[in-house]
């Protein structure tokens, strides 16, 4: 008979329910209530554990109790906690965040096109903003800048949400992060985008493939804005004036590999498109270093479990010695530290095996980080 301890949780729990619905998927032997969860020790067959666990976790969700596998000195125990009650933020915010990156990064682009189309003029900051916010420049600017970029953040995070669904995991909208652009500097118009996942993730195969989806989409839908960017410059190239100075970009693989297909001077500035299409690029190497909350860091914790410690410390090695040659990787390196962390929270049920074709999209996403990572993203 399972036993159990005197203490209960501070919030009453269905002991029946939770010991009928553990019981005919996981045969238990013993059984303790804490204040924090009910703890079964459990008999697991690892042929049907991923079944089973993810059966009883959708059961359990609908009645506000999560459940997590572990393994710990030999014993298989299932720990059921009380879900807490949150409070989400309205579709609202969504959308006023969308329209607001919109707005921020059609002001980017303008003042790119204005750059692009006078690069040998010197307009002022007053004047280059004053005459970025006309129509005209307001349109190129949403249309070469905005707009693709857009499209590759939001495809990016849509492949997240649209992977959290597939794995019956809730999750948010995007929220868009918009930057005000500053004349006479190098801005985008916005930090990025995020979603927030509302449920624990399941198991391994659910975090490598949500955490795989973002970048996978996003990479895909960049490689064409990269081509029309260099396609656009191709046709009509502009020069840099001679004896100015401007920021080089260091193209990673992907990008070098794609622009030996046209023939554009090497003095040519960036056109906006082929920009953006660059940052849609850098933001994915950058999201797939394998480090603490980062999309990289989920697929590193999936495939290589507790053990992924190990590489997000050499991450952090790496951007620091990186940071030897662009000071930028160093600031990247101490938000890491303080704010994103080595460490990533194990999946509910991290018994689950990955098989061939999970470890074939964990070698894809280390392809694409290959190709897509620029060690000096740019200088000058």
């Amino acid at each position: 008979m399972p036993t159990s301890e005197t203490n209960a949780p501070e919030e009453p729990v269905d002991i029946p329910f939770l010991q009928r619905e553990v019981g005919q998927r996981f045969p238990f032997y013993d059984m303790k209530v804490t204040p924090q969860a009910v703890v079964f020790f459990c008999r697991v067959d690892d042929q049907t554990v991923s079944d089973n666990f993810e059966t009883l976790r959708l059961i359990l969700k609908e009645k506000g109790y999560i459940p997590m596998l572990q393994l710990h000195n030999g014993e298989h125990l299932l720990y059921i906690m009380k879900t807490q009650q949150r409070k989400y933020r309205s579709i609202y915010v969504n959308i006023i965040l969308l329209a607001a990156t919109v707005i921020t990064t059609t002001i980017a682009g303008a003042l790119l096109w204005v750059n692009y189309q006078f690069p040998t003029t010197d307009f002022g900051i007053l004047g280059t903003y004053a005459k970025s916010i006309q129509p005209y420049y307001l349109l190129f600017g949403f249309l070469t800048f905005a707009l693709p970029l857009m499209l590759i953040l939001g495809i990016h995070e849509t492949g997240h949400y649209l992977a959290s669904r597939k794995h019956h995991v809730n999750a948010s909208l995007p929220f868009f992060i918009p930057l005000p652009p500053v004349p006479g500097a190098l801005t985008l118009g916005t930090f990025g985008a995020v979603i927030s996942t509302r449920d624990p993730i399941p198991n391994r195969k659910a975090l490598l493939h949500i955490g795989a989806a973002g970048p996978l989409c996003g990479f895909l839908v960049a490689i064409p804005v990269v081509v029309i960017g260099f396609f656009l410059m191709q046709q009509n190239p502009v020069l840099l004036p001679a004896n100015s100075s401007n920021i080089t970009f260091i193209p990673p693989l992907l990008i070098q590999w794609i622009g030996s297909f046209f023939t554009i001077p090497s003095t040519a500035i960036i056109h906006p498109t082929l920009f953006a299409g660059w940052v849609g690029i850098f933001l994915t190497a950058v999201n797939l270093l394998p480090v603490g909350q980062l999309d990289g860091g989920h697929v590193a914790r999936a495939v290589f479990k507790e053990r992924h410690r190990y590489i997000s410390w050499g991450i952090v090695i790496m951007l620091l010695v990186l940071g030897l040659f662009y000071t930028g990787w160093f600031m990247f390196a101490f938000i890491v530290l303080l704010f994103l962390g080595t460490q990533h929270q194990p999946p509910l049920n991290e018994m689950t095996q990955l098989d061939r074709r999970d470890l074939m999209i964990a070698v894809v996403i280390l392809l694409v980080f290959i190709l897509s990572f620029a060690p000096v993203p740019f200088s000058g």
